[in-house]
């Protein structure tokens, strides 16, 4: 029991220190060793660099491509002014008046095309804060609007999503990034509808109560120039060509390779269920990158400084992801980590969806990551599913799409990076904005989770 007390002490040192932003990359192997100090037969050294560096290394090996190729893209979107094109058309569609409408709808946009939430961050705000300042909406809600378009539904839910969270589960499950797209369809709409539809009461609320935008210290106006962005075909091809290839490469090119070769000691000894949605994702990103560059290639992007650009930013995500990727193998390996694998394997031992969810949920609740919770916890857990749901008829799909789910949800707590970043960006802080972002980007991902774990239970996959 005292292994478990450890194991607890260090979660908890790691959320503190996380929160005062301390280096996830220095601060996970840290406290992966506070653990390690409470079970006396676990060498430090030799756990540091045969388990906790061991896990890293897997992280990045499995996932590094993926993270590449979606920063290049975002970055390419970004450069060419493609992710400001589709803002702005949406908005010209909708309207200023739909400015929550057409925020979250241009953050859903460049999420679900690969852009990453960071990207998206920095791209829309600019015209949000245009937007919310012509309607007279309270700054305060920006945030939780770009998290309901960029932290939930696209994130997670919709079938085909290129973003990592959709990602994960793939191997662990020998799945591709569709897996349930009816169901995942299912829950992503529920999340829009119930986050757009608690935005717009808050904004009518401030609206009676007399409070408009607010004054604050930031430019009076935000100007796109027609003439300076490309035109919204060009700029949502590329989107439009990942999603269709990565089906494709999915379900009808991959699957029809003879990669016998694969179960040879020297490709990992493996089948090609287990790496048919990374490749599928590999190659369908690629296509979209070379697209991007031949599509601008004539345009002022500089097609070097946008590798250059994208690969730098690739880098810092991909390795605090990994860190804690580290730490949860390091936590996996110890002893007293089995008392609490039991436990959480022993709630509704009939439904292995449950025990995913909770597991997946609070984990990513812990590290503040859902990357690194989903990550964590399929690492620890993932195999265990995948045998409990084929013994008891649970589709692989429907694991995925549960997993996948339940990372969005307590992940979106305060102390979550992702959460302060923009609130740095909006120039905003927790007291103001932080009960819109829980409301839409926690409780209302939780309940669109369990309503989709409660169908699938009752009706399997679709």
């Amino acid at each position: 029991m005292i292994g478990v007390l450890g194991i607890v002490l260090s979660l908890v040192l790691l959320i503190v220190l996380a929160y005062r932003n301390y280096s996830v990359i220095v601060l996970a192997p840290v406290c992966a060793l506070v653990a390690v100090a409470f079970q006396p037969e676990m060498p430090w050294l030799a756990t540091y660099t045969q388990i906790y560096m061991k896990g890293l290394g897997e992280f990045i090996t499995k996932f590094f491509p993926l993270f590449l190729l979606g920063a290049i893209f975002g970055k390419l979107m970004e450069s060419s002014g493609s992710a400001a094109r589709i803002s702005k058309m949406i908005v010209d569609i909708l309207g200023q008046r739909q400015a929550i409408v057409a925020l979250v709808l241009s953050c859903g946009i460049l999420t679900y095309g690969g852009v990453s939430l960071f990207v998206v961050v920095f791209t829309v705000f600019p015209l949000a804060r245009s937007l919310f300042r012509t309607a007279d909406i309270p700054k305060r809600l920006i945030p939780a609007t770009i998290a309901l378009g960029s932290f939930t539904f696209t994130m997670t839910s919709l079938p085909g999503t290129v973003q990592i969270q959709n990602l994960i589960p793939m191997p662990y499950f020998k799945t591709n990034a569709f897996a349930a797209p009816l169901l995942g369809c299912l829950g992503g709409g529920l999340m829009f509808i119930f986050g757009i539809i608690w935005l717009v009461y808050r904004a009518h609320w401030a609206k009676r109560s007399n409070e408009g935008y607010g004054v604050h210290n930031e430019p009076t106006e935000v100007v796109l120039n027609d003439d300076r962005l490309p035109s919204a075909w060009m700029a949502l091809t590329p989107i439009a060509i990942v999603v269709v290839c990565n089906f494709v490469f999915s379900y009808a090119v991959i699957p029809s390779w003879n990669a016998a070769y694969l179960a040879e000691p020297r490709f990992g000894a493996t089948e090609l269920s287990q790496v048919q949605g990374i490749w599928a994702t590999i190659l369908a990103m690629l296509v979209g990158v070379l697209a991007m560059i031949v599509g601008h290639i004539r345009s002022s992007v500089r097609v070097s400084d946008c590798l250059a650009d994208g690969a730098r930013s690739a880098l810092l995500p991909i390795f605090n992801t990994a860190a804690e990727f580290g730490y949860g193998s390091t936590i996996a390996a110890l002893s007293a980590f089995e008392i609490v694998k039991q436990a959480v394997t022993s709630i509704a031992p009939s439904n292995p969806l449950i025990s995913e969810a909770i597991a997946v949920n609070l984990l990513a609740a812990i590290t503040g990551s859902a990357s690194s919770g989903l990550s964590i916890a399929l690492r620890a857990l993932g195999d265990s599913y995948y045998q409990r749901g084929l013994e008891l008829g649970v589709s692989p799909e429907l694991l995925h799409r549960v997993a996948s789910m339940s990372c969005g949800g307590l992940d979106s707590l305060p102390h979550n990076g992702a959460v302060i970043t923009l609130l740095i960006i909006c120039g905003l802080t927790h007291r103001q904005s932080y009960m819109d972002i829980g409301v839409v980007s926690v409780v209302v991902p939780v309940g669109a989770t369990a309503i989709v774990l409660a169908i699938g239970s009752v009706f399997g996959s679709f």
